[in-house]
């Protein structure tokens, strides 16, 4: 009998110490199995029991989320004794509070969340939300465990933009509602820009009246293919901004609002002329994107298209500043964020190096250059600011010409703003493009209009944003990170949903769960029931993780090309079938990677009964004398652009869907210089380069490309060189250069880069991108 005792004892003590599974994302700090195994069932006599007050919302949310996904409807009580068959809130008050924090109990009395502080107590509803079935109709069977959990940083947010389009109020509400799911505390909501003013100001009422509303916006990407000559925009009043604001606040959301200075500032101008350093010049519309009313109209506009504008808000006049305060002080009084976001980003220098007042400006305060001037510009408007109790955020171009003195850095163009902020102790929040914008295509094949670029789930999972330049001490500063939703493409609620999930969930986990507790495979593990959620939530979502993972390798010769296709295991029964070429509807079970010989069209399919969806692929090769043959890069390409290097470059594949395709290679203000070799001398009749033209996203078609021939790969004699680019899409297009039936082993191509970005374009005076995807010889 002793010995069985101790047996039981020492189980307990096994399953004491058990971490357990859930599916809760974000992953909490720490989950324990119950000294007793067993499940807490939700059934109609459980009672929802708010102990004490401070934590109404909690208490009030979790009574409506029941209601409105499962059509359950609790007995909801205040102040009532402790029972069993029961959810108990409690806010416990705890001597040293992590704000955020609390523990969940369930056990077969009940469950019980216990927050250090309030919001604490609503994050444990949201983990108790997330045990619930993904489903209508299942039994709300909870396991006995216990979770403690906290957040990694202060800073979890989420940008909107509602400047390039217009979301409705309905959406606004379903986005906070999705960022409180995920315990996210940050709705940076990007309110200004170009092509919209989208806050009622009462003082400034033609903002609304006329900067809210474009004449048209440009067919397809930019650069466009002309208007589509339909008025668009929207604002919100500041009725709705205030409700928004309650909805919010009731979610443990702060929203910042973003008002756009100096840039982004054409709705502004368009509303109000004398804002401009040269308020009698008509808005520059390139004329293949001006709708048709524009055409008939002189003076300001609000902008059709994208990308970087030159009309800016005047430094030199103090009628701008005058301007701004009156805008901020209807801002400050809406939003009790502590945070007021004044954009700071992509502001062309043009106008002021030629405006009378701006240069007046300069030499009254002693400042050296334009980079100083937008110091001085963000500077006063700071201090406004701190004046009247609140901060300021500025995108990480505040820091050219000096940082203001108190202001958060919010690093887009890669980390190295926030590296170079934290170091000077100011706060950081994480954003770089690379990782966190949700604008970016999740899938290789995504097939709907996207300002390009390929950010799958993985790499926003794999995110860290403590940059490791950074020391222990200066690690402090950086407060969290938030990924950028900008809607240039994104022009209804669904595609919002669509582009946000599941990298939200993603995101979430970086920001909220300690390091150590992050796993790729537990997350991979959680999908499938996160999914089922989102149907639950009505959340539109991407399937692109399930997307076959097909490459091109090189063949073991290093003369040709195969396909290697990979899919997730949906089930054990998963498999792949493939066709190539494209001239049969039998699909042959894949093995192994595929020789490629020819040009043609390949197919892939996974093959799997469970599926609900479709799992397909299509890939086009464009098979030639380079494909496959080994090829070198005086030159190596930017770390973010770098595909397989050299071998992306004669892979048979020519992308088709823009910076998505993920065999681009880029250089930044560098040359493409590559080498060939064919192994062995062979006729060569025309090269065809390809590459991108996308100025409003940095990059730039080559100036030229020339092709030089060698039979040794020693002495190359130049043959051939041209400057005329040949579109094949909106944005991508090839060189084609002619050899004449010219023999050549080794074939050397420079493509040379544009150099700097001129004034007036986005990214004026940095230099600009080259990207280059596939040779063809033939």
């Amino acid at each position: 009998m002793r010995r069985i005792c101790l047996f039981v004892g020492l189980l307990c003590i096994s399953v004491m110490g058990m971490a357990q599974k859930t599916n809760i994302i974000p992953e909490p700090a720490e989950t324990k199995a119950s000294i007793i195994l067993g499940h807490f069932t939700v059934n109609k006599k459980t009672q929802i029991i708010l102990h004490g007050i401070g934590h109404e919302n909690a208490f009030f949310y979790l009574s409506a989320y029941l209601k409105n996904y499962y059509d359950v409807v609790l007995l909801s009580w205040m102040d009532t004794p402790i029972v069993t068959n029961a959810i108990h809130l409690r806010y416990l008050k705890t001597a040293k509070p992590v704000t955020g924090a609390y523990t969940l109990t369930v056990n077969k009395d009940g469950v019980y969340i216990d927050g250090d502080d309030a919001e604490g107590v609503f994050h444990g509803v949201q983990s108790l939300i997330q045990l619930l079935p993904p489903v209508k109709g299942k039994p709300f069977d909870l396991p006995y465990l216990t979770i403690r959990d906290y957040p990694r940083f202060e800073y979890r947010g989420m940008m909107l933009d509602v400047g390039r389009h217009f979301m409705p109020v309905s959406f606004i509400k379903k986005y906070i509602d999705f960022l409180a799911l995920h315990k996210m505390n940050y709705f940076h909501w990007h309110l200004t820009d170009d092509q919209g003013w989208r806050i009622e100001i009462k003082k400034y009422p033609q903002l609304t009246n006329v900067g809210a509303w474009r004449n048209g916006t440009i067919i397809g990407k930019y650069p466009g293919k002309g208007s589509d000559n339909t008025r668009a925009g929207g604002f919100y009043t500041q009725e709705e901004v205030y409700d928004i604001i309650e909805y919010a606040e009731k979610r443990y959301v702060t929203i910042i609002p973003e008002i756009e200075m100096p840039g982004h500032a054409s709705a502004a101008i368009a509303s109000y002329p004398w804002l401009s350093c040269f308020p009698d010049k008509n808005t520059k519309l390139p004329e293949s994107m001006r709708a048709d009313v524009s055409k008939n109209k002189n003076g300001k506009l609000v902008q059709e298209t994208w990308g970087v504008h030159e009309d800016v808000f005047c430094a030199g006049k103090d009628s701008t500043f005058t301007f701004l305060e009156g805008v901020l002080d209807e801002v400050i009084k809406i939003f009790p964020s502590k945070f007021i976001h004044i954009g700071g980003d992509e502001c062309p220098k043009s106008n002021w190096k030629i405006c009378e007042r701006c240069q007046e400006r300069m030499k009254k305060e002693g400042l050296k250059d334009e980079h100083e001037l937008q110091s001085y510009f963000i500077s006063r408007m700071e201090g406004y600011l701190n004046k009247r109790g609140r901060s300021i955020i500025g995108w990480d171009e505040i820091l050219e010409g000096g940082l203001a003195p108190n202001a958060t850095v919010m690093s887009w163009r890669g980390e190295a703003g926030g590296i170079a902020a934290a170091k000077l102790h100011h706060p950081v929040i994480m954003t770089p493009t690379t990782y966190v914008y949700f604008d970016y295509a999740d899938s290789r094949k995504e097939d709907s209009l996207n300002i390009g670029g390929f950010l799958p789930l993985e790499k926003v999972y794999n995110y860290e944003p403590l940059a490791k330049e950074l020391s222990a001490d200066e690690t402090k500063y950086i407060r969290g990170a938030q990924a950028n939703l900008w809607t240039e493409y994104i022009n209804n609620p669904r595609k919002a949903e669509y582009f946000s999930f599941p990298r939200m969930s993603a995101l979430s986990e970086v920001v909220w769960s300690p390091k150590a507790k992050k796993s790729w495979s537990n997350f991979e593990r959680k999908l499938p029931t996160l999914f089922k959620r989102y149907d639950l939530w009505d959340a539109h979502f991407s399937k692109a993780y399930f997307d076959i993972n097909a490459s091109v390798i090189q063949n073991a010769a290093k003369n040709g090309i195969e396909w290697k296709l990979e899919s997730k295991k949906v089930s054990p029964e998963t498999t792949i079938g493939y066709i190539f070429p494209d001239n049969t509807s039998t699909y042959s079970n894949y093995s192994k990677p595929i020789p490629i010989k020819e040009t043609g069209t390949g197919r892939a399919m996974v093959i799997d009964t469970s599926l609900t969806f479709t799992i397909d692929l299509k890939q086009n090769f464009k098979v030639n004398k380079a494909t496959g043959h080994s090829t070198t890069l005086k030159f190596a390409p930017h770390e973010n652009y770098r595909a397989n290097g050299a071998f992306s470059l004669v892979n048979g594949i020519v992308s088709e869907t823009g910076l998505s395709n993920s065999d681009w290679l880029g250089w930044a203000g560098q040359d493409m210089d590559a080498t060939i070799n064919l192994g062995k001398v062979t006729t060569v009749n025309t090269i065809q380069v390809h590459s991108i033209d996308e100025p409003g996203s940095w990059i730039y078609k080559p100036k030229e490309v020339t092709v030089w021939v060698s039979d040794d790969g020693m002495k190359f004699k130049k043959l051939a060189s041209s400057s005329d680019f040949h579109p094949d899409t909106l944005n991508t297009g090839y060189y084609i250069l002619d050899l004449n039936d010219q023999k050549a082993r080794y074939i050397r191509i420079v493509a040379k880069n544009s150099g700097t970005i001129p004034a007036g374009n986005a990214g004026a005076g940095s230099p600009a991108w080259l990207f280059i995807d596939e040779i063809q010889v033939n």
